[in-house]
């Protein structure tokens, strides 16, 4: 019951942010507080959303199955720097840095030399 009371907190929050039409939509771990249900049917409506009114939609997670559920590109952070830009599966198939494989979780590193 109480992750719905949140999950149409968090509509009726982004129908009030959308009513004035932005050009540039920053969600800021949106759904983070959310049952893994409601979080993805929330995710699947912003993507919709998205698609339908074309908003620049710039969306924080620290959530590697959110992104997959919404980003068209990703920008991946590590220690407040923009290390790798591209789409998800640009980033996953080649990752900038040991860093970046990790926070993807992308399997086992190994150091080397080439």
């Amino acid at each position: 019951m109480a992750d719905s009371v949140g999950g149409e907190r968090q509509r009726v929050a982004l129908a009030r942010a959308l009513a004035i039409q932005p050009t540039v939509f920053l969600l800021d771990e949106p759904v983070s507080a959310l049952a893994e249900e409601t979080r993805d049917n929330i995710l699947s409506e912003l993507k919709d959303i998205q698609r339908k009114t074309q908003v620049t939609m710039l969306h924080v997670c620290h959530s590697i199955q959110e992104m997959q559920l919404v980003a068209d590109r990703v920008a991946i952070l590590h220690e407040a720097r923009i290390v790798q830009t591209g789409t998800l599966k640009q980033v996953c198939q080649r990752p900038a840095n040991a860093a970046v494989a990790r926070l993807l979780r992308l399997g086992t590193i190994l150091p080397g030399v080439a």
